[in-house]
């Protein structure tokens, strides 16, 4: 993983299983401020406050939470960190994701984000990972 987080410099990630690799950057000078996170030719975004919404989170929950990532139409599994993402009851109250049709895959996109960061911990299997917050 390498990158400053910028539009010149995205921080370049690779999914929990390591399988793909994808970039993200930080959009303070959109409202509100963005991460824009590039995989292949999809664009997704989504509120950039997720970040430190999603550690406090992962603090308060005390041990591991699978991730469970889906796309928008899916239901996520209650629990994982795809549905507190788009939950009524986390700080924003519904989607992070900004883009209709790709507001989901929080729980793909975001937790490598936060390992890099140095905010938690990320387990790196084929399937089923799951995260905690350092």
């Amino acid at each position: 993983m390498a990158g400053s987080g910028t539009k010149a410099d995205p921080w370049v990630l690779k999914t929990p299983p390591g399988t793909s690799e994808y970039t993200m950057y930080r959009d303070d000078e959109a409202d509100p401020a963005q991460l824009v996170c590039q995989v292949g030719s999809t664009r997704l975004t989504y509120d950039a406050r997720v970040v430190e919404d999603l550690h406090a989170w992962l603090r308060e929950q005390g041990d591991w939470v699978p991730l469970g990532s889906a796309d928008e139409q899916k239901e996520p599994k209650e629990g994982t960190v795809e549905a507190w993402g788009r939950s009524r009851s986390n700080p924003v109250g519904g989607w992070y994701g900004l883009r209709k049709g790709y507001r989901g895959r929080v729980g793909m996109y975001l937790p490598p984000l936060l390992e890099w960061l140095g905010l938690a911990e990320l387990e790196h299997q084929p399937r089923n990972n799951r995260m905690r917050a350092l």
